[in-house]
């Protein structure tokens, strides 16, 4: 990778105005762009961040698909919790923990998929660039 001049001046230009909104209060997120430029992102842009917390999804679409894999978890979850009653045995406690599981990863995913979705129907409004999968800046 070459040196850019011109996209070093624009770093810099944005990370003085990153920090100039910081400074006023601002909740801003420093991030390099698809194209591997900086951006402040305000914070309502950022969705659930490839790279912050090691998710390996990128798209709002890809963890509503995980999403419905919690919540297929979560009803084999109940058959297993409930299959002996109709044989007069007592319910299997043990899937109860695969149910708080599924049903945890099911809120979780299903909170990030949306935050995700707003994020990214807010940049397009704003024309703002895609943030790119590498990891945070500051």
């Amino acid at each position: 990778m070459t040196f850019d001049s011109d996209r070093e001046r624009r770093n810099d230009a944005v990370h003085a105005e990153h920090k100039a909104a910081l400074a006023r209060g601002e909740k801003r997120v420093l991030r390099t762009t698809s194209t591997g430029e900086l951006h402040s992102y305000p914070a309502d842009e950022i969705g659930f961040s490839p790279g912050r917390g090691h998710v390996q999804v990128q798209t709002w679409w890809g963890m509503g698909i995980l999403t419905g894999v919690m919540v297929l978890l979560t009803l084999l979850s109940l058959v297993i919790l409930l299959r002996p009653l109709p044989d007069g045995g007592q319910p299997f406690w043990g899937a109860l923990v695969l149910t708080a599981f599924g049903i945890f990863g099911a809120w979780y995913t299903f909170g990030m998929a949306r935050d995700e979705y707003r994020a990214k129907k807010l940049r397009k409004e704003r024309h703002a660039p895609e943030p790119g999968a590498g990891p945070l800046s500051e």
